[in-house]
């Protein structure tokens, strides 16, 4: 079976729950990255909307 990158296990708009199936990882560890990126570089928050925006919904 072929993974897709979907939207999935919404919090927000689902795009960590998404790459947290995709890579078979916690999602919470993927929105500690993106709010640590947000915090320490100012690029997540840019970064999750063009995703929100690109990733299709489950």
């Amino acid at each position: 079976m072929q993974k897709k990158l979907v939207r999935k296990n919404k919090k927000i708009a689902g795009v960590c729950g998404g790459l947290g199936d995709y890579f078979d990882i916690d999602p919470t560890v993927f929105r500690v990255l993106f709010v640590a990126s947000v915090l320490l570089f100012g690029t997540g928050l840019l970064l999750y909307v063009i995703m929100a925006v690109i990733i299709p919904e489950e």
